[in-house]
């Protein structure tokens, strides 16, 4: 994980050792209530971990210069997911429990064996990971594995309930205290991905029981003012032979779980990086390789502007026709 300062062009960026050597999929950024920095990321592999950095000094307000250095020093935690509902985020700290014999530096670099080492639960491709504006919990995106099961390969578990898991789910989480440096915490699923006309899926849509859209590979999320989950989705065309998509989903009340697509991606395209303006008037993502295996001559796709090659794009999507906020 780098970190770079945008209001300085000639900065240097810099290297965060300390947040570990992984596939860092997410790195979203809370202030504690004691005022620490905490860091959610997330380790894009099948049977890979969750974690987050608590850093050691203090956000110092309105001061720049005084926070470079913030995430250099602190304890890195993977998550521990029990059967029961709750939780634990365990320290990889040298010279501690199942770590005695490893030093920091060893951690850092080998964090996936440092994870291994203290019995940190194996997720299904941890992908992005949020905190909710409105109700402060987070939600974390686990894309999909299609090992979980498999012979030699770890069974299913509370927070991975699905073996051959080709659609991927949502897990809610709730820091204890709702403090996000908090070591223990509770959880629960929200989605269980796939379609909900297939009995085989095994979908949940939080507990929503009438008519929601399919959606398979949850990869990155977003939340608009109200608190609505978002969702943009990568493999849906090998998994429900549908373009994918970005689409929204009710997390409180009545609504709870009533998913419904709200955009449709060129063909063979990821959507990823949904972003909201601060007015909630213009939703901004990003499309990621359209017509991934064509060719220049014989092209799948012919986005944006009907002329071979297909380029990637980040585009912006408002209401013509008036002030409403996107979801309206």
């Amino acid at each position: 994980m780098i970190e770079v300062d945008p209001f300085d062009p000639d900065s240097t960026p810099r290297k965060l050792t300390a947040l570990g050597r992984m596939k860092h999929e997410a790195a979203t950024v809370v202030i504690s209530k004691r005022g620490h920095a905490v860091v959610y990321t997330g380790d894009d592999e099948r049977f890979d971990y969750m974690y987050k950095f608590v850093s050691e000094k203090k956000v110092r307000r309105g001061s720049c210069a005084d926070n470079l250095g913030l995430l250099d020093s602190g304890v890195l935690y993977v998550a521990k997911f029990n059967d029961d509902g709750t939780g634990r985020w365990l320290p990889l700290v040298a010279g501690q429990g199942a770590l005695a014999d490893w030093t920091q530096a060893e951690i850092c670099i080998n964090t996936r064996g440092a994870a291994d080492a203290v019995g940190a639960t194996k997720m299904d491709r941890p992908e992005d990971i949020e905190t909710n504006p409105v109700n402060g919990k987070l939600y974390c995106a686990m894309t999909n594995n299609t090992q979980r099961g498999g012979t030699g390969r770890p069974g299913v578990d509370g927070a991975n309930p699905r073996a051959n898991n080709r659609h991927g789910h949502i897990i809610e989480l709730s820091e204890d205290h709702g403090d996000p440096a908090s070591t223990t915490f509770d959880w629960e699923i929200f989605l269980l991905c796939g379609d909900p006309n297939n009995p085989a899926d095994g979908t949940f849509f939080g507990g929503f029981e009438g008519d929601v859209s399919s959606v398979s590979c949850p990869d990155n999320i977003a939340f608009d003012a109200q608190g609505n989950l978002w969702i943009a989705t990568d493999g849906a065309p090998g998994t429900l032979a549908k373009n994918d998509g970005v689409y929204a989903v009710p997390v409180e009340g009545p609504h709870r779980g009533r998913l419904r697509q709200f955009l449709s991606g060129p063909l063979a395209s990821e959507i990823c990086g949904p972003e909201f303006t601060p007015d909630n008037q213009t939703l901004f993502c990003a499309i990621q390789h359209p017509g991934e295996g064509g060719k220049v001559n014989n092209p799948m796709s012919l986005w944006p502007d009907g002329v071979s090659p297909a380029r990637p794009s980040v585009i912006a999507i408002f209401n013509s026709d008036d002030d409403d906020v996107i979801g309206a």
